[in-house]
């Protein structure tokens, strides 16, 4: 429950936990062929105190000529933003009150009341239009079949009777659509700009883990329906885009199986076989592509923290047109002139539609959805690189106090996957302490170990095999960096993380609890053996995680779970956790909790939050969650106490 009270923190105009929720942010983007008009979607979120609920994601539309943002669709959240070929509109899927599923709706760019124009008897997923603008493909799941028990009780089967989803096309003047065969189940499909052809992605089933490990890319013949080729590439899959002469198919993927991230650029012919990878040696990831013409390609790509856009020919040399190192770019939107669209952040604001010309010269910030933010006093943020202990070169990101004391508490924040990483961008939200933590005088710093991306295959293999080793070893190297160059107190540590990055921070409050003095934990892993059988993505964690079986080595697995180092915690930890996640079971929290409050006198907490799973979607649980967090690390950082907060949580206090 919230207590409300009229308490203020310390100092005035530095971002807190109410502050954080209510950041309003841009987090996608499209540009019009003629490169004349952008829409993009702006995520507004709920009011905590009012409705426990997600954000809303709202339509606006950016007219470059008359250089205005105009509110499209503000009274409910849309998705799959697409401009209609040869129609003066915008499509988009939505379920409005009274729809029973999400349905595709059509408004005109000149604005008015957007119109239903094709409700399917399922929620359509993902569909993409004809060239000619008046035939659809699109994804649904098949319909769920009604079963009669002679019972009044209907138990769950687990992972049996599971729905697949199909693919259809639809000329919209007929009544009725026609379903396509396709091995598996659709994750996504394309017609070819020419619209002869059709590019589908599947997996073998609409398990988590066969969509991560199994996604196939097929390609149909529109005259036929029937399949004609398929690209022979087994990695995990990303984006997928045709060229304009529908001769070619570009899409980004992982270089092999073991691959943990989609981060490489392949091109193959619209005959299917073998693609080639345009670059294998590149030390970044590619995040975005479009095609500039038949023979280039215009890329968006992280390289370490930074972002950078250039074009790639299909000989694979590389021409880097944009960077700006204080601009991290999120995605990438291309009309037929070569303008584009971007979503983006610096260290002072979170995303916000940027449009950047053909050349690549300029960025222009288009959208200021926060300018109360211009008023708040935030920390410095610095890129920063050290060895870690067995020589290799290690980046990260610190954000430095507001003001503080010579020594400095310090709060590490640790990503998930481990393939993932921190850009230098806008780096706070619900769960990561960042400005937050600025404000109320530590150090915050984030760092991008061994197994991150954004610096090639090579470097995200590099933790695979060691899980808790090298990897989070590099973590302490930055932390003892940051004690010797940049005034941090080695007495007050703090460290926290999700997913993979809960595992990094129950790890550190167990395994070297000597160097941490406060943890906070969410949807992390703490025992290696529960969490295979208990995971939704066993095979993925095989592939590109540990390579090799639990039952092959179950005292190395043990002994690389936090639980084995319980009895030694001496690192107070809050642990938090959506009561609904499937990729890492609450059982996960509750035998870390179990194994400390049994073995320990340490003070260990566990949050679960009904509704929510791997992260927390809905207003009132992700405020609450801020809450806690920071008054977690204020008690045992900066107060220095020993005992464990009091259960119910304050808007507004330390």
């Amino acid at each position: 429950m919230f207590l409300i009270c009229n308490a203020v923190f310390a100092q005035q105009n530095v971002l807190t936990p109410q502050d954080v929720a209510r950041i309003e942010y841009v987090i996608n983007t499209s540009i019009s062929p003629d490169g004349e008009k952008i829409v993009y979607q702006h995520l507004k979120p709920m009011a905590p105190q009012e409705k426990n609920a997600p954000a809303d994601v709202h339509l606006y539309l950016y007219d470059k000529k008359s250089n205005r943002t105009m509110p499209f669709i503000t009274g409910y959240s849309v998705s799959n933003v697409k401009f209609r070929p040869r129609h003066n509109s915008i499509s988009f899927t939505a379920k409005k009150d009274g729809d029973k599923f999400s349905s595709l709706y059509e408004i005109g760019l000149n604005g008015g009341e957007a119109q239903k124009i094709y409700e399917f008897n399922n929620s359509i997923t993902h569909y993409d239009w004809h060239p000619q603008g008046s035939k659809l493909l699109f994804v649904s799941h098949e319909p769920k079949e009604s079963r009669d028990s002679q019972l009044p009780y209907q138990p769950e089967v687990y992972e049996e009777g599971l729905r697949e989803s199909t693919l259809y096309t639809i000329d919209l003047s007929s009544p009725s659509p026609a379903s396509l065969t396709v091995d598996g189940h659709v994750t996504g499909a394309w017609w070819s700009p020419d619209g002869q052809k059709m590019a589908v992605s599947a997996a073998p089933s609409s398990l988590v883990d066969d969509f991560y490990t199994g996604q196939k890319i097929y390609i149909l013949d529109a005259a036929s329906q029937n399949v004609s080729a398929q690209v022979d590439h087994k990695a995990k899959l990303g984006i997928l885009k045709w060229s304009p002469d529908s001769k070619k198919i570009a899409f980004i993927a992982g270089e092999d199986q073991h691959d943990p991230i989609d981060g490489r650029i392949f091109i193959v012919d619209a005959t299917g076989g073998t693609p080639s990878n345009l670059n294998p040696t590149f030390k970044g990831k590619f995040e975005d592509l479009a095609w500039k013409d038949n023979n280039t390609l215009t890329y968006l790509a992280s390289e370490g923290v930074y972002s950078s856009i250039g074009t790639i020919g299909r000989n694979g040399k590389m021409n880097q047109m944009f960077r700006d190192d204080n601009l991290s770019i999120a995605g990438l939107s291309m009309a037929k002139n070569g303008s584009m669209a971007l979503v983006g952040s610096t260290a002072r604001h979170p995303g916000e539609l940027f449009t950047l010309d053909a050349k690549g010269a300029n960025a222009n910030r288009v959208t200021n959805s926060n300018p109360w933010l211009e008023q708040e006093k935030l920390g410095k943020q610095e890129v920063i690189t050290y060895k870690a202990a067995d020589g290799m070169e290690i980046e990260g990101i610190l954000i430095h106090p507001v003001s503080g004391e010579e020594k400095t508490p310090l709060i590490t924040v640790v990503h998930g996957g481990p393939e993932a990483h921190y850009d230098n961008g806008w780096l706070t939200n619900y769960s990561m302490p960042g400005q937050m933590g600025a404000g109320e005088g530590y150090a915050v710093f984030y760092p991008n170990y061994r197994g991150s991306t954004g610096r090639g295959a090579e470097f995200a293999k590099s933790s695979q095999g060691d899980p808790g080793g090298k990897e989070f070893d590099d973590i302490i190297d930055g932390v003892d960096y940051l004690i010797e160059n940049k005034n941090v107190d080695r007495d007050r540590v703090g460290v926290t993380g999700g997913s993979y990055g809960g595992y990094a921070t129950a790890w550190m409050a167990t395994r070297h609890t000597e160097r941490f003095a406060a943890g906070v934990m969410s949807v992390g892993i703490s025992n290696n053996l529960s969490k295979w059988g208990t995971s939704d993505i066993p095979e993925e964690m095989f592939l590109v995680h540990s390579r090799k079986r639990i039952w092959d080595d179950y005292q190395f697995f043990l002994e690389r779970s936090p639980i084995f180092y319980a009895d030694q915690a001496k690192t107070p930890l809050l642990i938090l956790h959506g009561k609904e996640d499937t990729r890492v079971d609450p059982g996960q929290s509750y035998e870390l909790y179990r194994h400390i409050k049994t073995r320990t006198e340490t003070p260990v907490r566990l949050v679960l939050y009904p509704g929510e799973g791997h992260g927390n979607r809905k207003s009132t649980a992700r405020y609450d969650y801020s809450l806690r967090m920071m008054r977690w690390f204020n008690t045992y950082l900066k107060e220095g106490n020993q005992e464990i907060p009091k259960v119910e949580v304050s808007p507004g206090t330390k």
